[in-house]
């Protein structure tokens, strides 16, 4: 449609200059004493056309003429533009091939070719961005052939040409370069200056899932228990984790964190500090408890620690209950009447549970119910499937003996307590 319109527009057009010129009559003459020209109308139409035509290419070439050298010079800087891309391109496809050594000369080249633009005035919009990044592939290829002063250097001249108020792109980059930066520390697991490097970061990177697992790791390194702690609770909101690694992580700093308790004072001020599913987990309440005997707390203070887990006891697995019933047992000293119908009711309504039994015996003991607690180790002693337990319960029937005056029953008992 649109080429039938130009067809229609041209013969309309050859249609009037045929009419125009075909039956023009006019003529123009031009006096020159002692010289008089004439000259047809047409041709003198022609003429100027003629004349504006020549005189439009002529300034158009001189023009063109004068912008000689600076085409010339603009194409040099295009090339070296070019230049400077490609060997940035190079150098990433250099470190990701694991030829670190020509990553850096392309990353180095790519760095002199933007040195020369900005020789020449050529200020690229992108040109900051550009070699800072030619600088961190610097940097990290001089991290994996560790050549630490050449990495350092790199690095500062990439964070020198970052100032504090660029924009939210070039910001970027920096916090970038700090998280390299405090990888490159945890590498060489020097804790210090990784945490000193995450520390210049703005309040949110810092929150950031990477921040957040490189603080988890310089914090481990360096022992400082409490923040590792606190940073994996945050990982752990942040689903970096999986909820079964993240649990795992949290115990295992929990853990630690309360056996390095140096008093009990210090002991009750990490309970506290510890949040109430942490508190109920079985594996943190039984060490907090132990740790806590260890170092001279009060008994009634252990089993109210292990209270949320007994009132789970049931849905635990052996292992778990086990060593339940061995902490239990080492705070049975002052119990109290409802401590004992708990443990009385629970092996009640698990009459098979010979750890139950063992512990009620124990409880039995504890409140000075002698012929309850021999009638108890008894059966226990019989059904008990671990060996500490069944030792200790066949320690208890032999002083129990020993303190009714048969020598005999205790002398079997001693033996069987040997025998496990």
């Amino acid at each position: 449609m649109r080429a039938a319109l130009w067809f229609l527009g041209l013969f309309g057009v050859a249609v009037a200059v045929a009419l125009f010129v075909g039956n023009n009559q006019g003529t123009v003459t031009v006096f020159w004493p002692p010289y008089r020209v004439d000259l047809s109308l047409n041709m003198v139409v022609l003429l100027l056309l003629g004349g504006f035509v020549l005189l439009y290419a002529a300034l158009r070439g001189l023009s063109k003429l004068l912008q000689m050298p600076v085409r010339a010079r603009r194409w040099r800087l295009l090339q070296k533009e070019r230049a400077m891309h490609g060997a940035l391109l190079d150098a990433l496809s250099q470190m990701l091939a694991g030829r670190f050594l020509r990553a850096r000369k392309a990353a180095e080249s790519a760095i002199a070719q933007s040195t020369a633009l900005d020789d020449a005035e050529h200020h690229l919009p992108h040109g900051t961005q550009l070699r800072t990044l030619a600088y961190l592939v610097a940097a990290e290829s001089s991290h994996a052939l560790q050549d630490r002063s050449t990495r350092e250097m790199h690095l500062q001249q990439a964070l020198d040409h970052i100032p504090d108020r660029a924009p939210a792109a070039m910001l970027e980059l920096r916090e970038g370069a700090q998280l390299r930066a405090a990888r490159w520390s945890l590498d060489e697991r020097d804790a210090d200056t990784a945490l000193e490097r995450l520390a210049t970061l703005s309040a949110g990177t810092a929150r950031r899932t990477l921040a957040l697992r490189g603080r988890l790791k310089a914090t481990r390194l360096a022992h400082q228990t409490e923040q590792a702690l606190e940073t994996a609770r945050l990982l752990g909101k942040h689903h970096a984790f999986s909820p079964a690694a993240a649990e795992s992580i949290v115990r295992g700093l929990a853990m630690e964190l309360i056996n390095g308790a140096h008093d009990s004072a210090q002991l009750q001020r990490i309970w506290l500090g510890l949040e109430s599913a942490e508190r109920a987990m079985p594996e943190i309440a039984v060490a907090a408890a132990q740790r806590l005997a260890q170092l001279g707390g009060e008994a009634a203070q252990v089993r109210t620690w292990l209270l949320p887990v007994w009132e789970r006891m049931a849905v635990l697995p052996d292992r778990q209950q086990l060593k339940v019933v061995q902490a239990l047992q080492a705070s049975l000293e002052g119990i109290d009447a409802s401590w004992l119908a708990r443990i009385e009711s629970a092996q009640k309504s698990d009459p098979r549970n010979a750890r139950l039994l063992y512990l009620s015996a124990a409880a039995c003991l504890q409140r000075e119910l002698w012929g309850k607690a021999q009638q108890l180790f008894t059966q226990a002693a019989g059904q008990l499937t671990d060996p500490p337990l069944r030792a200790s319960a066949w320690r208890h029937l032999a002083g129990l003996a020993e303190q009714r005056g048969d020598a005999e029953a205790a002398a079997r008992a001693w033996k069987q307590a040997a025998l496990q």
